[in-house]
């Protein structure tokens, strides 16, 4: 199937809302990446064609761990749109999921980028010279796929799963406060609570060691595979869960509490 015919039915199923779309590399033993990244980038083509506009990126298989399983040499992503980011007003926000087939919810670091990301790998310190502010987010993923199996390549071809990305207050990046950066992204934890009860924990580390080296591995993976479209001033990029995903319904209330970090707690309403 070509990547035209894929991006048609990707979209066609996501308006279906039925998670009853069978995964690509279950029908095909050879669709690889550079398969899935044409899916892509032909998802972006119709999308722009039809007024959308890109804003940014999102990270997908940030846990390096998994890579080896997976036969992954880096973490994965897909373009997020100008219709599906929205900042939070004092750090409360609502979202509708009508237009969703079984939604998700992650906890994660927004960076927006004022510089491009230099290639090859970088400290954490010098990927930040490149980031305007950083933010607390939630990012609302969705899977046509049925019971939410799928591949890395799959995930690539469907939008990264991205359905949504709520932004939280921003956190300036200035020159004098990279060294606390540096050393506060690895460690600092997050706790997500549902209508006001613990329901999942994590820290920076779950995002390849610290959300600043999951921002410079995504720059230079953009890099090797795609240098005519590099990550530039301006992006937004969602870095990667922070806790497990949760399933999230209409009528919810969502938290994420960080502590060892200086971002207020963000709060999300579902409708």
């Amino acid at each position: 199937m070509s990547a035209h015919a894929l991006a048609l039915e990707i979209m066609a199923a996501h308006a279906s809302r039925q998670p009853t779309l069978s995964p690509p590399s279950a029908r095909d033993a050879t669709f690889d990446l550079d398969a899935a990244y044409a899916v892509e980038a032909e998802l972006v083509r119709l999308l722009t064609t039809s007024g959308r506009t890109t804003v940014g990126r999102k990270v997908g298989f940030a846990n390096k761990a998994m890579w080896r399983v997976l036969k992954l040499d880096s973490l994965v992503w897909a373009h997020m749109y100008d219709d599906t980011v929205r900042f939070a007003d004092g750090n409360t926000s609502s979202l509708p999921l009508a237009a969703m087939c079984s939604p998700k919810i992650e906890p994660e670091i927004v960076f927006k980028l004022k510089a491009p990301i230099g290639p090859g790998p970088l400290e954490a310190a010098a990927v930040l010279e490149s980031v305007e502010w950083l933010a607390l987010g939630f990012e609302i993923i969705d899977c046509v796929f049925p019971d939410w199996k799928f591949q890395p390549v799959d995930f690539v071809a469907s939008f990264g799963l991205h359905a949504g990305l709520v932004v939280g207050d921003p956190l300036r990046v200035e020159a004098d406060k990279i060294p606390l950066l540096v050393e506060q992204l690895p460690r600092f934890t997050v706790k997500l609570l549902k209508n006001g009860e613990l329901v999942g924990e994590g820290s920076g580390r779950n995002s390849l060691r610290s959300p600043a080296l999951c921002l410079g591995e995504l720059g230079a993976a953009i890099q090797r595979r795609s240098p005519e479209e590099p990550l530039a001033a301006g992006e937004l990029v969602s870095s990667g869960t922070l806790t497990e995903s949760q399933p999230v319904a209409p009528g919810e209330t969502w938290t994420a509490v960080v502590d060892g970090l200086d971002l207020s707690a963000l709060t999300l309403t579902t409708t």
